[in-house]
C-alpha cells in the first residue's frame, strides 16, 4: 500500500491479468467438463448401434459434445447426399471426410477460445513484474542519492517495491501457465477423439451401404 504510483500501476495491471486468467480457467474448466461428460454419453449411445436417425434423435440435446456436433454434421451431409447402395463411392467418402474435418476444426476452435489469453498472461506478466522490479531498484538508488548514504532507510522502500512486483508477476504467470498446459493437453485428447470418431463414422456409413 505504501508503494509509489508506478509500482501501484504495475500491481494493478498484474492483478487484472490474474483475475482475468482465473476467470478464464474457471469458465474453460466448466466447458471442458461438460464437453467430456456429454461426449461420453454420446459414445455410449453411438456404440449401442441402431439407425443413424435414431442416434440423431437420442443425442439431439447434447449441445456441448464435440462428437455429437460432428455426428449431426455428418448426418446432415448423408441426408442431403445419400451414399450409393452398392460399394464405396470415393466422392461420398471425400465429401463426408471434408464435412467431419471442417466441423472438427470448428469444435477445436470453440474449445480453444480464450486460451490464448492464458498464454499471453504466462508470457507477459513476468516481464511486467520485471519492469516493476527495475523501477523499484531505480527508486532504491534514488533514495541513496537523496540521502547521500547507503542506509537501510534509504534503499529499503525501493527494494521492497521491486520484490513485491517480482512476486506479483510470478503469482500471475505460474497459474496461467499451468492452466494453459492443462487445457492444451485436454484439447489434444479431444482432437484425437474426434479423429477416431470421424474414422468410425465413415466406416459405419460405408459398412451400411456396402
Amino acid at each position: 500500500m505504501s508503494s509509489g504510483p508506478m509500482a501501484k500501476l504495475v500491481l494493478f495491471v498484474l492483478l487484472g491479468f490474474s483475475v482475468a486468467s482465473w476467470g478464464i480457467m474457471a469458465e474453460r474448466w466448466r466447458a471442458f467438463t461438460r464437453a467430456q461428460r456429454e461426449s461420453d454419453a454420446f459414445l455410449d449411445r453411438f456404440k449401442k448401434g441402431g439407425g443413424l436417425a435414431a442416434i440423431q434423435d437420442a443425442t439431439a440435446t447434447l449441445h456441448d459434445s464435440p462428437l455429437a456436433h460432428l455426428f449431426r454434421a455428418a448426418f446432415r451431409e448423408i441426408s442431403l447426399n445419400p451414399p450409393p447402395q452398392e460399394g464405396a463411392d470415393p466422392a461420398t467418402v471425400s465429401a463426408l471426410d471434408r464435412v467431419l474435418r471442417k466441423n472438427a476444426s470448428v469444435q477445436i476452435t470453440e474449445l480453444e477460445r480464450s486460451l490464448g489469453f492464458l498464454a499471453t498472461t504466462a508470457g507477459a506478466t513476468p516481464f511486467i513484474g520485471l519492469f516493476g522490479t527495475v523501477w523499484g531498484i531505480m527508486n532504491a538508488f534514488h533514495g541513496i542519492g537523496v540521502t547521500g548514504t547507503a542506509s537501510l532507510q534509504a534503499y529499503a522502500p525501493g527494494i521492497a517495491e521491486a520484490l513485491v512486483a517480482t512476486a506479483a508477476g510470478l503469482a500471475a504467470a505460474i497459474p496461467a501457465l499451468i492452466g494453459y498446459n492443462h487445457f492444451m493437453r485436454q484439447l489434444r485428447l479431444f482432437e484425437a477423439g474426434m479423429d477416431e470418431f470421424s474414422a468410425d463414422m465413415i466406416h459405419r456409413v460405408l459398412g451400411r451401404r456396402s
